[in-house]
């Protein structure tokens, strides 16, 4: 496990990795989940061996700290993100990430463009107020005390159990700014930093969630729309074959 400090009062964003060549892929993982259980399936396979790996936990997340005064904007969680690579010595990194992760993943890019070489996003967030359904907005939805006082255990109790296993390991504090944060959006909006980013940019889309909103748009501007048949939201267990094959560069 390495960590690096990200909010200048001593907590540390954390991950593991596995050793390998450069550029490094960074696996990056959504609200209220954890990136090596998402991920790590993934990287292991055969035609992902040979590279640097490393399986970031956001703050508030996972096995990193969980500062109560910290805001987990989608800016200060890519800022967090960005301490993390800096300190690994990573540079142009192959981001792969999910969720609000792809949403932290475009304004790191942004942000940092010399971190970042390459993303493939799966359903990742692009505009601010997500629809009711979202998970996110379930969660905005409660008054921040009122959901660490009693809203996130009924979340817990509503969501399934595979997105309850990493959420119950979630800071409820963290976990509701973070979802406000992701319903609040960046600035320049998610979407209109991904049309505009000089570097390759796969969208991978679940066939069960419909359709990608503004698909046209995103592919005029240069990235690369992937509708997984069979697929929901999380990709990388509903269909793992097309997941790695996208993050190879070979979908």
């Amino acid at each position: 496990m390495k960590q690096a400090e990200f909010d200048g009062r001593g907590s540390c964003i954390r991950w593991t990795e596995t050793p390998g060549e450069e550029p490094a892929r960074v696996y990056v993982h959504g609200l209220g989940s954890m990136s090596a259980v998402y991920h790590a399936h993934i990287a292991a396979r055969p035609e992902l061996a040979g590279r640097r790996s490393l399986f970031v936990d956001l703050p508030g997340h996972g096995i990193s700290d969980r500062p109560q005064h910290f805001g987990y904007t989608l800016q200060e969680h890519a800022d967090a993100l960005a301490a993390a690579l800096d300190t690994a010595g990573l540079t142009g990194a192959e981001l792969v990430a999910h969720s609000m992760g792809g949403a932290v993943a475009i304004v790191l890019a942004h942000r940092r463009p010399d971190l970042v070489s390459r993303l493939v996003l799966t359903e990742a967030n692009l505009d601010a107020t997500p629809p009711p359904t979202a998970g996110s907005s379930g969660i905005a939805a409660h008054e921040e005390d009122a959901f660490v006082d009693g809203g996130h255990a009924r979340v817990l109790e509503n969501v399934g159990p595979l997105w309850a296993a990493t959420m119950r390991l979630a800071d409820p504090r963290a976990l509701h700014r973070s979802a406000v944060g992701l319903r609040r959006g960046s600035e320049p909006v998610m979407r209109s930093i991904l049309e505009q980013l000089p570097i390759e940019r796969v969208y991978l889309q679940g066939e069960l969630s419909g359709e990608l909103a503004g698909r046209q748009a995103l592919e005029a501007a240069g990235v690369r729309v992937v509708t997984v048949a069979g697929a929901g939201h999380n990709v990388m267990f509903d269909h793992p074959d097309v997941f790695a094959a996208a993050v190879a560069g070979r979908c």
